[in-house]
């Protein structure tokens, strides 16, 4: 299941310059939601990480030759749908990466406390597909994983 999502993940690498929406100001509840989502991942998240090739693709910073990007997450499974939330694990970067997995397709939202949805991106493993999507489609969607993510930080 790692190496499917790693997988995946790489493939994101070679949409990346066509999937940088235009940052905007999100509205305060969502800027608020954000905040909060983080700060429960930060104390509440397990040890994990994001990959090199993830991390260039959504712009997330790393070291020269560093491999991957220390984060705290969690993650969710419902039927066949997977969801993982992860935060930088150290103060210097903050970001937080949405991902919802199911059979199909994985999406992917790039985004921050303070300023929203950076990049949003689709995969579909099983047309090697990865594209970025419309902003109207990627704000929704967005905000639909927001308060999945909110009801979980304050109903965990």
């Amino acid at each position: 299941m790692r190496s499917f999502v790693l997988a995946v993940l790489g493939l994101i690498s070679l949409a990346a310059s066509a999937a940088n929406p235009a940052p905007r100001a999100e509205p305060a509840a969502d800027v608020g939601n954000l905040s909060t989502i983080a700060g429960w991942l930060r104390t509440n998240g397990r040890e994990g990480f994001i990959g090199a090739d993830v991390a260039d693709t959504m712009g997330i910073a790393r070291a020269d030759g560093e491999a991957m990007v220390a984060a705290r997450q969690r993650g969710f499974r419902n039927d066949a749908e997977l969801r993982v939330a992860q935060v930088a694990a150290d103060d210097a970067q903050d970001f937080i990466l949405f991902m919802v997995q199911r059979p199909e397709d994985v999406y992917f939202y790039l985004s921050t406390p303070g300023g929203g949805l950076q990049r949003a991106f689709v995969s579909i493993p099983g047309k090697n597909l990865v594209l970025p999507l419309s902003r109207g489609e990627a704000e929704l969607r967005f905000r639909n994983e927001v308060m999945y993510w909110k009801d979980r930080s304050v109903n965990p």
